[in-house]
């Protein structure tokens, strides 16, 4: 993913669907292949940073003088901030190809997609180089490799740079600070909206200091928090998991099931989409293997999920009556 050949092929590679009514049925490799990869769930952060993204994608077309505005997509761990980032990343990669063609288009890099190592700016100017193969020997220094990221980036038509793990950052620190620089560098350098993506920046020491102040001047905020329980009339959580139940391949399972536990789904998961998503997909694989084809709760039980999310559950017990008999 982190190579333009790797993003290239996520981007084109068709998204996995349910099969359509009347279709034949799928085998179990297939069914398993397809819970495996699973549906992404169209969620109101995809839906706010790709209208946001398009927006600001125009607005610093043609704003040549100083970096153009940028997004920051933040929000708890498993929360599904990479995931909205990338299928905002392949939505603008598609575009491109429906516009100019997939003839017109070749040799093009619409999108570029880098993760923040925990390491130098050097590392990180070597990263983005990494993305387009850009060659990088050893002796090279820090300015040359940058001037070859700018000029490489601005010659393939880079449109967008979606830069990941963002909360690794820290301005106050030499390392740190040095990276910031690098980033505002290529903001400026490099005719692209930049969006980047991180553990709840603003509890980080993102925008401290000078340079995080000019991060903070010149970045929206995207936020892509947990789902809750219910919202006002709503249940966002629970047509979450709807949405989910729909998308399941499995021939024995009643629909409905899962909404009905949306309670009991949303305390084991804290509302993360991420651990939801692993939850009903390792149980529907379950499902597959030992022949039910169906989930149930106990089926959900069974199953182990990150760490994050078994702290935060907590099940609930029935206390122990008193033993009122005498000895």
């Amino acid at each position: 993913m982190t190579t333009w050949d790797g993003f290239q092929a996520f981007a084109t590679t068709p998204v996995a669907a349910p099969p359509p009514p009347g279709a034949p049925p799928r085998s179990l490799e297939e069914r398993l292949a397809y819970h495996s990869r699973f549906v992404t769930v169209r969620t109101p952060a995809i839906d706010a940073l790709a209208k946001n993204v398009r927006t600001l994608m125009i607005l610093g077309r043609h704003q040549a003088v100083t970096a153009r505005p940028s997004l920051i997509v933040t929000g708890p761990a498993g929360a599904g901030k990479t995931t909205a980032l990338l299928q905002v990343g392949r939505a603008c990669h598609l575009a491109h190809t429906r516009r100019h063609g997939a003839t017109a288009a070749a040799g093009q890099v619409p999108v570029a997609y880098v993760l923040v190592p925990p390491a130098s700016a050097k590392a990180l100017a070597t990263e983005f180089a990494r993305y387009l193969g850009i060659p990088v020997a050893a002796g090279m220094s820090q300015a040359r490799i940058t001037n070859a990221v700018c000029h490489t980036y601005t010659s393939a038509g880079v449109q967008l740079v979606m830069i990941d793990e963002i909360h690794r950052l820290n301005p106050r620190t030499t390392t740190g600070a040095q990276s910031a620089d690098l980033i505002k560098d290529l903001t400026e350098r490099i005719g692209a909206t930049f969006v980047y993506a991180g553990i709840d920046v603003t509890t980080t020491s993102l925008f401290t200091g000078v340079r995080g102040a000019q991060l903070a001047g010149r970045a929206s905020l995207v936020d892509c928090a947990a789902f809750p329980a219910r919202l006002g009339d709503s249940e966002p959580f629970r047509d979450l998991v709807k949405a989910m139940e729909t998308a399941l391949d499995l021939r024995h399972h009643r629909p409905g099931t899962l909404p009905k536990l949306a309670p009991y789904l949303h305390e084991r998961t804290a509302g993360r989409i991420g651990s939801l998503a692993r939850l009903i997909r390792q149980a529907a694989i379950t499902a597959l293997v030992d022949g039910t084809e169906r989930i149930t709760k106990t089926t959900l039980e069974a199953i182990r999920l990150d760490h994050l999310a078994e702290q935060h559950y907590q099940p609930r017990t029935r206390p122990r009556s008193r033993d009122t008999s005498t000895p």
